[in-house]
């Protein structure tokens, strides 16, 4: 690509800083940039960007490819797949945020960073993370637990539930020894971050939570009773009993 014209699209065509804000032509980008911009990272041999096209465009935004930024902008992409933008959902994605540039992208995440932090955005935002985590290509219907694992610490960057990592951690030390995280496990544990409380207290197994649930909830029960049994029989005591606050 001659270089006059790749540097033209990584940046901002309009000069005047209120067209930046808004997109060029007062907020409607421009469709052949933004082809034009697709084929800047297009495989060769594919109509997609894929992993190394992806890897270049990242480094051009200036950002990791596993950070919380780029899951939002395949969130607004509408992305199938991990690692890949179709034409399609390229091109529509950047008509979507209304950007026609790399400057242009970048300039749009402020907005839709603070966009994925209303409930009824980020509940479209978590539940689209669990099928772009899925290798459709395998037919897979749940995620690898260690994936999962991966994705859940991603998905809630900007809001971290306090049940967050005692559940990541009961995942990884694994007592029940699951391999994978289905879609209605998932997509409960949101629910679960929002009515259950910090110390597990209103939690009843009696309601319709996923087995998988029950488990985490003993766990971590009685990972707290032993956590709070080592501390007391460390601390100063009278008569075996340790003093009240």
């Amino acid at each position: 690509m001659d270089s006059a014209l790749e540097q033209a699209l990584l940046q901002e065509p309009c000069g005047d800083s209120r067209k930046n804000e808004l997109g060029c032509n007062g907020g409607e980008a421009s469709l052949q940039r933004i082809e034009q911009l697709f084929k800047h990272y297009k495989d060769e041999c594919d109509d997609a960007i894929l992993e190394d096209g992806m890897e270049k465009f990242c480094n051009d935004l200036q950002v990791d490819p596993t950070e919380f930024k780029v899951l939002v902008l395949a969130w607004k992409f509408q992305a199938a797949t991990m690692c890949k933008f179709t034409r399609a959902e390229f091109v529509e994605g950047c008509k979507a945020i209304q950007a026609d540039s790399i400057e242009g992208i970048r300039a749009r995440f402020s907005s839709i960073l603070n966009e994925a932090k209303s409930e009824e955005k980020f509940k479209d935002l978590y539940r689209f993370t669990f099928q772009f985590g899925l290798d459709c290509e395998e037919g897979q219907r749940s995620l690898h637990r260690e994936i999962a694992v991966a994705l859940w610490r991603l998905v809630f960057t900007q809001n971290v539930p306090p049940i967050l990592e005692p559940w990541l951690n009961f995942l990884t030390e694994n007592p029940s020894g699951i391999k994978g995280i289905s879609r209605d496990t998932w997509n409960m544990f949101l629910n679960f971050t929002q009515v259950i409380g910090p110390d597990l207290s209103n939690y009843s197994e009696d309601e319709a939570w996923p087995s998988l649930f029950d488990t985490f909830v003993e766990w971590e029960m009685e990972r707290r009773k032993k956590e709070e049994d080592a501390n007391c029989s460390t601390c100063p005591h009278t008569d075996g009993l340790c003093p009240s606050e």
